[in-house]
């Protein structure tokens, strides 16, 4: 379902390609992905959706990266999904509207979840609907002082998709969410700060240079060790204590086998700095 306001959802023009609307780029072993369709502010048609889909799988399995970032250029991180080109409301059949939501904001947001290398949401202005649930399924959360974050759901009279009704219980609480979703009152930074949905708020100015900072510190970090942390902690509201503990002693006997666990361990009995690969 459409889940940004109307004005957002501008088609893009036919020359431009994913490629252009969504770009890619991997320096210091960060991954960075830049929405760049900012006359619609960033509003997700399904070929961009796909190709940030595909970048994070690649990201996954590439050595060479070993940290990403996702952000937007413009006044927009993220307006939600643009689904103009979808069937018309009567042409639709049981099953698609489901259909089209599993297969689509649900898989992008299960990208980022899934994503084994560590992501960090560069919020640089309005993230709206789906727009908003991607910056929250990212590891980590940075905000320009200008974003905005918007559950524009209930304004349009429709039910909230691409994860959210899973993933804001789990940042702020059952009541906190249903307030947010029941009113659909936009958030300034600060407050989404407050609210446990931000990490850190910075002046617009800083916003990129910070990113830069935080991304290139997890790409020398033990690669192998934060992917299994961050599968850990994101199972841990899902599985009983058992369950967690066992994962956790599953994911350390992992761990043991890499080459940066090895050398954290014996730069600390050597008195030194490690110097992880992300082996």
């Amino acid at each position: 379902m459409p889940d940004s306001p109307r004005t957002y959802a501008n088609a893009p023009e036919p020359e431009k390609s994913a490629e252009s609307l969504v770009q890619h780029a991997t320096d210091n072993q960060v991954c960075r992905i830049t929405l760049n369709r900012p006359e619609a502010l960033n509003a997700i048609t399904p070929d961009q959706r796909e190709r940030i889909i595909r970048l994070l799988s690649e990201a996954s399995a590439d050595p060479a990266v070993r940290a990403v970032v996702i952000t937007g250029t413009g006044r927009g991180f993220c307006a939600g999904a643009d689904l103009r080109g979808g069937p018309p409301t009567e042409d639709r059949v049981a099953g698609d509207v489901a259909r089209t939501i599993r297969l689509g904001a649900q898989r992008l947001v299960a990208a980022v979840l899934d994503c084994e290398k560590p992501v960090i949401a560069a919020v640089n202005g309005t993230a709206a609907g789906l727009g908003a649930h991607l910056a929250f399924a990212c590891d980590l959360v940075l905000a320009a002082e200008s974003a905005r974050f918007i559950e524009v759901f209930v304004r349009r009279g429709l039910v909230p998709d691409g994860g959210g009704a899973y993933l804001l219980p789990r940042l702020v609480g059952p009541q906190r969410a249903k307030e947010l979703m029941f009113f659909g009152d936009a958030l300034t930074a600060p407050e989404a700060e407050r609210l446990g949905l931000v990490n850190r708020v910075v002046a617009d100015g800083e916003l990129d240079k910070t990113a830069r900072e935080w991304a290139e510190r997890l790409a020398t970090g033990p690669t192998r060790a934060l992917a299994l942390t961050k599968q850990l902690v994101n199972a841990s509201l899902d599985t009983d204590r058992t369950t967690a503990f066992a994962a956790e002693a599953a994911a350390q006997e992992i761990n043991m086998t890499t080459q940066d666990a090895r050398e954290g361990v014996r730069s600390f009995v050597e008195r030194r700095n490690p110097e992880y690969k992300g082996r």
